[in-house]
C-alpha cells in the first residue's frame, strides 16, 4: 500500500491567532511587524490588510503610505512555531504521525487512517472544518507524496484530493513555486517563459540540471514519487502504543472503561508475545473541544495482567472529564521490562507464580501514591539509623542479612528526640521520663546495650540503649549519650516497640 499524506496550509496563522484572542480585530486591517535593520517590516497580515495591497515583507512606512489607517501590532518571533506545534499535537487524534512544516503548515502521514472516518474526503473535511471553526483560514490537500500535497494545498484550483499515482497530472498546471524552489530558480524559470510545471517537466534531466541545478530535479522527484521524503513527528512514536478511534463521542464512565479494556487487551497481548510487561502506562482521551484528558499508572514489577492493570486504572477513571465527548483513546506504555521467569526473593518469599504481593503494592500505590510505599535493606553500620537503606526496586537484594539476635523497635525515629529522665546512677535504667509533655512511669526495663560510634565516619560519644515499658504497657527504646561523669547526661528516645 502506497503512503498517503495531507499538507495543511495556514494562510494567516499568526494573524488568525491574534483575531481569535482579540475578537475586536475581526473587522480591522492589521499587520504584525518586527524591526529589521533599523526599520519595521511586515511579518504577517490579515485578510483585510492583504485586500488593501499590504504584503509580507513590506516596510511598515510603505504599508501605511498605501493604507494610512493600518493597525500595526508587534510580532512575536516564536509564536508561529508554537502554534504549529500545538496544532500538530492536536492532529494526533487523526494520525500518530504529525509534523510541523515551518513557517505556516503541517504534514500528516495518514496511511491507513482515513477509512476510520469513511474515506479520505470525509477525513479531510473533518480536519479542515474543525480548524476553520476554530478561526483559522486553512487549505489542505491529500496525495501520495508530501511534495504534491504541499503544492496542491497552496496552488491547486480543483480537487484537494489527488488520486494515487496521479501526482504528475495534478502538478502540470501549477507554477514552479509549487515545487518549493528557491526564489532565484523560480526567477530563472520565469525569465525563460516557463510559467507552469508542464512547460519543463518533460525536458531532459541533463538539460534541467545544467540550467537550474540538482535542486530542481530533487524537488521534482519528491513531488512525483521516485525520491522518498521523511518527516519528524512532533511526538516520538511510543514503541508500545494502541489507539482506538470512536464512531461516536464517548461521554460516560462505562464507555471509557470499555475502551480501556479493549486497549489493555491489545497492548498486553503484544507485550506477552514478546515476553515483556509494562512498568508504567498512560491512558489518553482526546476530547471534541481539543483538550486531552489523561491518567497514568505505575507498577512495582513488569506486568501484562489485564485485570490487575484495569483495577489500577479504575481508581483514576473518575478524574477523566469527557465534556462534549471523547473521540479517540490512546494507551501508551513508555516503560516496559522483560518479565522474569522467577520472581526475586522478597521478604523471604520465593515463589515463581506469586504475583499477589506485587499487585497489592500496585493497588496501594494507586491509592496513596508510590511515595507512600518503601522497602528497606540492611546496611553494614552500627548506628541504628544508618543500619538500613532504601531499596531502589523490588529486585534489589543485599548480601548483609537482617540482624535478629538483638531486639529492635518496629518504628525507628529518623532522628532521636531529646527527653527528660529521672534515673539512678551510674548504669541504672530510668524510673521516669517525660516525652512530648507526658510523664511516663517505668514498670519494666532491660539494658543497657552499648552501641559505639563509628569512629571512621565521625567522632563523638557512645550510646547506652534501654528497652522500657511504662504503666500502660507501651514500650520504648531510649538511650543515654556517653558516660555519666558527674554532670547531667542527655537522654533520647529513638523508637517504639509494637
Amino acid at each position: 500500500m502506497s503512503r498517503r499524506y495531507i499538507a495543511i496550509w495556514f494562510r494567516h496563522l499568526t494573524a488568525d491567532w491574534f483575531t481569535i484572542c482579540q475578537p475586536e480585530l475581526k473587522d480591522v486591517p492589521f499587520v504584525l511587524a518586527s524591526p529589521e535593520r533599523g526599520r519595521m517590516v511586515v511579518r504577517a497580515a490579515n485578510i483585510l490588510a492583504e485586500s488593501n495591497g499590504i504584503e509580507k515583507g513590506m516596510v511598515v512606512a510603505d504599508a501605511r503610505a498605501v493604507f494610512p489607517s493600518l493597525m500595526v501590532i508587534d510580532d512575536k518571533p516564536e509564536l508561529s512555531e508554537q502554534l504549529l506545534n500545538a496544532h500538530a499535537e492536536w492532529c494526533i487524534r487523526y494520525t500518530p504521525i504529525a509534523s510541523m512544516d515551518i513557517p505556516d503548515g503541517l504534514i500528516l502521514d495518514i496511511t491507513g487512517c482515513a477509512h476510520l472516518w469513511g474515506g479520505e474526503r470525509e477525513y479531510l473535511k473533518d480536519i479542515v472544518s474543525k480548524l476553520r471553526s476554530s478561526g483559522y483560514d486553512v487549505r489542505a490537500a491529500v496525495a501520495d507524496t508530501i511534495g504534491t500535497a504541499w503544492a496542491v494545498a497552496r496552488y491547486g484550483q480543483h480537487s484537494p484530493i489527488v488520486e494515487p499515482g496521479e501526482q504528475a497530472d495534478a502538478l502540470l498546471s501549477l507554477p514552479p513555486a509549487a515545487l518549493r524552489l528557491e526564489p532565484t530558480i523560480i526567477a530563472r524559470l520565469q525569465k525563460l517563459g516557463l510559467y507552469q510545471i508542464r512547460n519543463f517537466i518533460g525536458m531532459p534531466r541533463t538539460v534541467l540540471r545544467r540550467r537550474f541545478g540538482q535542486t530542481l530535479l530533487d524537488r521534482l522527484d519528491q513531488a512525483l514519487g521516485p525520491s522518498n521524503e521523511y518527516i519528524t513527528p512532533v511526538q516520538p512514536l511510543e514503541p508500545y502504543q494502541e489507539r482506538l478511534p470512536c464512531l461516536e463521542p464517548i461521554v460516560t464512565a462505562t464507555g471509557i472503561k470499555i475502551a480501556l479494556q479493549r486497549l489493555l487487551a491489545m497492548l498486553c497481548t503484544r507485550l506477552s508475545a514478546e515476553g515483556k510487561g509494562l512498568r508504567s502506562a498512560t491512558f489518553k482521551g482526546y476530547r471534541m473541544d481539543g483538550k486531552v484528558e489523561q491518567i497514568e499508572i505505575v507498577t512495582n514489577g513488569a506486568s501484562c495482567h489485564i485485570d490487575h492493570l484495569l483495577k489500577l486504572f479504575e481508581l483514576k477513571i473518575a478524574k477523566i472529564e469527557p465534556a462534549l465527548g471523547i473521540e479517540l483513546f490512546v494507551l501508551e506504555a513508555p516503560v516496559v521490562e522483560d518479565v522474569d521467569p522467577v520472581q526475586e526473593m522478597l521478604w523471604k518469599i520465593r515463589r515463581a507464580d506469586d504475583t499477589g504481593l506485587l499487585e497489592l503494592l500496585d493497588r496501594l500505590a494507586g491509592r496513596a501514591g508510590m511515595s507512600a510505599i518503601h522497602r528497606y535493606l540492611p546496611d553494614e553500620h552500627y548506628w541504628p539509623e544508618r543500619s538500613v537503606k532504601p531499596a531502589a526496586s523490588l529486585k534489589d537484594q543485599s548480601e548483609t542479612p537482617w540482624r535478629t539476635d538483638r531486639l529492635r523497635p518496629v518504628h525507628l525515629l529518623a532522628r532521636p528526640e531529646i527527653i527528660d529522665v529521672t534515673a539512678p546512677i551510674p548504669d541504672y535504667p530510668p524510673m521516669l521520663f517525660r516525652y512530648k509533655g507526658k510523664l511516663h512511669k517505668v514498670n519494666k526495663a532491660d539494658g543497657p546495650e552499648r552501641i559505639e560510634r563509628e569512629w571512621w565516619l565521625d567522632e563523638g560519644l557512645h550510646r547506652d540503649y534501654y528497652c522500657l515499658e511504662d504503666e500502660n504497657g507501651a514500650r520504648y527504646w531510649i538511650f543515654r549519650l556517653g558516660h555519666y561523669d558527674g554532670n547531667r547526661p542527655e537522654w533520647f528516645i529513638h523508637g517504639f516497640f509494637a
